[in-house]
């Protein structure tokens, strides 16, 4: 695999490519002070997302629900991980009535993983989706879900409330999947994003980031796996280390190395393929309703 990096005894100096905005304008600012009123959980914020700059000066935001600690430990996630909060089950009209006020006609949600309760969140999940749309007829949804534990029960609340797009990421390589995700499974989740499609959910979608170690092979191996669970769009992106208590980049990968992916991808055929340095599940969400 090709890479452009500067090393030093204990990192690797990012790339010129990867060069992020401040967040700053007018939209970003009264945005940021909706989120604030509410006191919601955007993925944006939480995650450390490189492109919130962006998203929110264009006027779209991630919207996290059942809270901001995951009961997950994986390896590369700046979300806080331990023991969550009671469920908010005022969180599903906060977050309509915020998307109303944002004036957003595409919205994204994404949760923690909530393996402390027995429906691992879905109910809430649909009730967040539900509350949406009777507060905004016009907006349309894609889900970033876990995995629910492959529990298909709770896999079945979300799609009888039928967003556009439904998403779950399976973010690595199989043989990094222990290291990086550590409660998730590569299967499960493979399972997962199967099922959707075979229950007739008319788009899925799913992500994975790069810099971790693995070989081409082996992210060409991942995206093949992901074809043949019928998955729609395809998201690939390079991964970014939060904190220097989480897994360490191997790699920058180059744009170069991005575009072929892509370029793969597509011969592969899924409808979408968003492939690049600064690209996340979420960035450019809009793109994949056609």
């Amino acid at each position: 695999m090709t890479k452009e990096t500067i090393e030093s005894p204990n990192t690797i100096q990012k790339p010129k490519w990867l060069r992020v905005k401040l967040p700053v304008g007018k939209k970003y600012t009264e945005l940021r002070g909706v989120v604030e009123k509410y006191k919601l959980n955007t993925i944006c914020t939480s995650g450390s997302c490189p492109n919130m700059g962006e998203c929110w000066t264009e006027g779209t935001a991630t919207f996290m629900i059942l809270g901001n600690i995951c009961t997950r430990s994986c390896g590369f996630c700046g979300v806080k991980t331990g023991r969550p909060e009671n469920v908010d089950w005022e969180e599903p009209e906060k977050v309509a009535r915020s998307i109303k006020l944002m004036n957003i006609k595409h919205a994204v949600i994404t949760s923690v993983d909530r393996d402390d309760i027995k429906d691992g969140g879905s109910i809430i999940w649909a009730e967040t989706i539900n509350a949406i749309r009777r507060a905004n007829p016009t907006t349309s949804l894609e889900t970033l879900i876990p995995d629910f534990q492959g529990n298909t029960t709770n896999i079945d609340r979300i799609l009888a409330v039928a967003p556009e797009v439904i998403s779950h990421n399976l973010e690595t390589v199989r043989r990094l999947t222990r290291e990086v995700r550590i409660q998730a499974k590569y299967d499960r989740s493979l399972e997962v994003l199967k099922y959707m499609k075979d229950q007739g959910q008319r788009r899925t979608k799913s992500g994975i980031m790069l810099g971790l170690g693995e070989t081409e092979a082996e992210v060409i191996e991942t995206m093949q796996d992901l074809a043949n669970a019928n998955v729609d769009i395809l998201t690939i992106g390079q991964y970014l280390q939060p904190s220097k208590k989480h897994l360490p980049v191997k790699e920058f990968i180059t744009p170069e190395q991005f575009d072929k992916y892509k370029e793969i991808g597509e011969k592969m055929g899924f409808k979408y393929v968003e492939s690049g340095a600064l690209v996340r599940s979420s960035y450019k969400a809009q793109r994949h309703l056609v």
